[in-house]
């Protein structure tokens, strides 16, 4: 059973990263910088790019940064392969954990490789892969690309607003890609459904040996 867990494990975070960066090289050799191209009323595909943590934020150097999320995904990786060993790990639990290592990796290959492979045109001209004249940025210093955006509800405020008067909200405005929403959808999951099992898992269960009849956790 553990083997087939983590067969399944590996299947999901390769599919995940596959889809993520499909998808991105296909924007980013498609679209223009700042393109917009509405599929429905509350979904576009917007195509940007930013240096920092998921949905654009921002924080620190960009080098500091890309090294930072090299080891997270190494020690991702290692947890998942050390999950996969152990015979009590719940196989939703090890899905969620799929999904944040694939979402973290998937970014992660923008930062190293983008820079490298990728032109910079100004728009209305969209990028090359592997450009004759070379790459835009040094190794880790690649930007990440995101494109999916989800307007589902905008308004304007009525003008006797305090603050706020006659100003457009947009909800939901931040802009993503498939590896950060596998991120969120992993933690998300993990918070509903395995916050006492986290728990039990690393501070009140023995570690996991490989004798017959140890048996699976329970929240």
């Amino acid at each position: 059973m553990q083997c087939h867990k983590g067969k399944l494990a590996a299947l999901i975070a390769i599919l995940v990263v596959v889809l993520d960066q499909w998808l991105k090289i296909w924007v980013k050799t498609h679209f223009y910088l700042g393109e917009d191209v509405e599929i429905t009323k509350w979904f576009q595909l917007f195509f940007i790019e930013n240096n920092g943590m998921a949905f654009g934020l921002e924080m620190g150097s960009k080098l500091i940064l890309s090294l930072f999320r090299v080891v997270a995904v190494i020690l991702l990786v290692y947890y998942l392969v050390w999950l996969a060993r152990r015979r009590d790990i719940r196989i939703g639990y090890m899905v969620c954990i799929a999904l944040i290592t694939a979402g973290a990796a998937g970014n992660i290959i923008d930062c190293i490789f983008y820079g490298r492979i990728f032109n910079n045109p100004m728009p209305p001209e969209v990028a090359t892969l592997f450009p004759e004249g070379g790459g835009y940025a040094p190794w880790l210093h690649g930007r990440v690309v995101d494109m999916l955006y989800f307007p589902l509800v905008s308004f304007d405020w009525p003008l006797w607003m305090p603050f706020v008067g006659g100003e457009h909200f947009v909800f939901f405005q931040p802009v993503f890609n498939l590896a950060d929403a596998a991120i969120s959808v992993g933690v998300i999951a993990l918070f509903i459904f395995y916050s006492n099992y986290i728990s039990h898992l690393h501070f009140h269960k023995e570690e996991a040996d490989d004798e017959p009849g140890s048996r699976p956790l329970r929240q």
